[in-house]
């Protein structure tokens, strides 16, 4: 049975994130920072609902230059918000689509606006405006005395970072994971369809903790796969099949991610190779995950061994990336990120290939960047291709 971490954080825990941004925003010149997005109103407020998937209603939360965030939402979620750690929650009946929160919004900002003053905002890669455009326009036609600049540098090294009670909730994740995995050579053999294997792994995390697995994508043909992303189909496992899951499990909001590969029955030289070859330059990553290293560094490492037998040069774009709140976080393992790691840093370690005629590979492990050697927080694959008999 594994030990099962507390859900949720403690005050402290919000009011310190608060406050390493408020200081990052005081570097920038920045008076206020405008959140709408899920996994950063978790971030500071705990505001944690499946209510994100409906994508009727926007969120707000704005971070004053000192003092708690302020919440601007609609009234739906004020009983949830409420019962964490902010003070001033304003809300709306939402839907309203003539007026969604942005009336509130002009009052909370009106004043920084009227003294010409600078709030941010996330612009950049891997981000997106969750609120509708002409609504955005409306809100700046409004407050035509606000500066507006990108913070998504600003609040990505803030997540990319973890604290030691979001390493506990991934160390937990990542162990119902790879308990999951080690399970499945109790269901899996040959004849059963790819879909069944997907729902039979789904079902198996769940029991074992995992508060939903939303991301299950794999595939399984012969001697290798050629894609991992579409969704499955029924046919059947045969022998001499290489089948690969690979999953996001989420628990308390927070996700694992990594992947394990199994032959079916029995497999051919060149996929024992490929393995191989993957299982060491994921090994070659994990030891280049030190604190100093940067992001080009592992892929670098990482690039090295795969050319043993795949010289294309990194075709998927990165072999890696952050983990947390979302299946995949800032940074990226690839050649243009100079991201300098640092302690408490989780990651995916994601080397792939291609051999043979049009197969490819993919292996995958997580780790939290510590002093010295990096951290496992996943159950380390075997080192030889698993045969399911």
């Amino acid at each position: 049975m594994l030990t099962l971490p507390s859900r949720g954080f403690e005050p402290e825990e919000y009011r310190s994130r608060t406050k390493r941004a408020q200081a990052l925003m005081a570097i920038d010149g920045l008076d206020g920072l405008l959140l709408m997005t899920e996994p950063e109103l978790y971030y500071f407020s705990g505001f944690n609902t499946l209510f994100w998937q409906s994508p009727t209603r926007p969120w707000f939360l704005f971070i004053p230059a000192e003092g708690k965030p302020i919440a601007v939402i609609p009234e739906i979620g004020a009983e949830l918000m409420r019962r964490g750690w902010l003070d001033d929650v304003r809300t709306w009946p939402a839907p309203s689509p003539k007026d969604d929160g942005i009336s509130l919004l002009m009052e909370l900002l009106s004043p920084l606006a009227r003294k010409r003053e600078r709030i941010g905002i996330m612009k950049g890669h891997e981000t997106c405006l969750r609120m509708p455009l002409a609504d955005w326009e409306r809100l700046i036609a409004a407050l035509p005395g606000m500066q507006i600049a990108d913070a998504t540098g600003l609040v990505q090294s803030l997540r990319m970072v973890k604290t030691p009670a979001e390493v506990e909730k991934l160390e937990h994740i990542c162990a119902i994971g790879s308990a999951a995995f080690a399970a499945v050579p109790e269901f899996l053999k040959e004849g059963i369809p790819l879909d069944a294997v997907f729902r039979e792994f789904r079902r198996t995390a769940i029991e074992l903790g995992a508060d939903n697995a939303p991301y299950v994508v794999g595939a399984a043909d012969q001697g290798g796969y050629a894609d991992v992303i579409s969704p499955p189909s029924s046919r059947p496992l045969q022998n001499g099949d290489v089948l690969m899951l690979d999953t996001g499990c989420v628990w308390d909001g927070y996700f694992c991610d990594f992947d394990r590969n199994w032959a079916i029955g029995q497999a051919d030289e060149l996929a024992c190779r490929a393995y191989d070859v993957l299982w060491r330059a994921t090994q070659a990553g994990i030891d280049a995950a030190r604190p100093g290293a940067t992001c080009r560094d592992l892929y670098v490492a990482m690039s090295t061994v795969i050319a043993e037998i795949d010289d294309s040069g990194g075709e998927i774009g990165r072999l890696g990336h952050g983990l947390g709140m979302q299946l995949t976080e800032q940074p990226s393992h690839a050649i243009f990120d100079t991201t300098v790691l640092k302690e408490n840093m989780v990651l995916t370690i994601e080397p792939s290939l291609s051999y043979g005629n049009g197969k490819m590979m993919v292996h995958e492990e997580n780790i939290v960047v510590s002093e010295g050697q990096a951290r496992l927080l996943t159950e380390r694959a075997k080192p030889e291709l698993p045969m399911i008999k």
